[in-house]
């Protein structure tokens, strides 16, 4: 369908004579919209309106629909690294790189809603799409859970300074204390392969296009969010069964 017959369709509910436009031709019908906006140019901004309010409609919808279809994967995937309480009763999914700045500046966040909710399960998905650095950097994280260190080089890497690079990043598991030899090797275990391309997946069907971004029972949030927006929709998602 055009913009013509899209904006015909829309302004049916609020011009009569577009109610016949179907059986019109294309010409005449973009006549009888033409003579309308310019008896009543404010159907314009109505029309507008009105396709801009049915289409995040349709998004919203969809969103729920993907959100009730993956919920299971997203909050409970073995494959996926838990922080926070793992028996807890609100489950906080983060999608995230480590060279995203957003990230780093969330990371307080976290903490802070970490700290006021002890029922908090926080479960990261690695989602590496700032370059190379930020894929080696995922890799070697989702790595560490063999040596048991996957949250202390989490907040350790988020706390550096500089980009995560092959260097920077080895120098930050040398500094928490893991065995590099090991972490290479485990660096290239189909797991990770299978939890990043996850993510990926993920990330495509619930609409989001960048990081952070956050799935807290109902609410898909792109971007930042600060400690009390975090913990407000926590509470609400527990209030709602979530």
């Amino acid at each position: 369908m055009n913009l013509v017959w899209k904006l015909v369709a829309v302004m049916a509910l609020i011009v009569p004579i577009a109610a016949q436009a179907e059986s019109l031709s294309e010409d005449r019908v973009k006549e009888l919209v033409l003579e309308a906006i310019r008896e009543n140019p404010e159907i314009v901004l109505e029309a507008v309106q009105i396709i801009e309010q049915r289409e995040q409609q349709r998004q919203a919808e969809a969103a729920a629909t993907v959100l009730s279809d993956n919920r299971d994967l997203l909050e409970n995937d073995p494959n996926a690294p838990v922080l926070g309480n793992p028996e807890g009763d609100v489950t906080v999914v983060e999608f995230f790189d480590y060279n995203c700045p957003y990230c780093r500046r969330v990371k307080p966040y976290i903490e802070a809603l970490l700290e006021e909710d002890p029922n908090v399960r926080l479960v990261y998905r690695e989602w590496p799409i700032l370059g190379d650095g930020s894929v080696f950097a995922a890799r070697a994280a989702l790595a560490s859970r063999e040596q048991g260190k996957y949250e202390e080089f989490h907040w350790a890497l988020m706390g550096m300074a500089g980009r995560a690079e092959e260097a920077s990043v080895i120098q930050v598991a040398e500094q928490v204390g893991l065995d590099i030899a090991q972490l290479r090797r485990d660096m290239e275990a189909p797991e990770i392969d299978a939890h990043i391309a996850a993510s990926m997946e993920l990330s495509r069907a619930l609409g989001f296009n960048g990081t952070p971004s956050f799935v807290i029972g109902d609410a898909l949030v792109p971007g930042v969010i600060e400690a009390d927006q975090m913990i407000q929709l926590a509470e609400e998602a527990r209030a709602a069964g979530q």
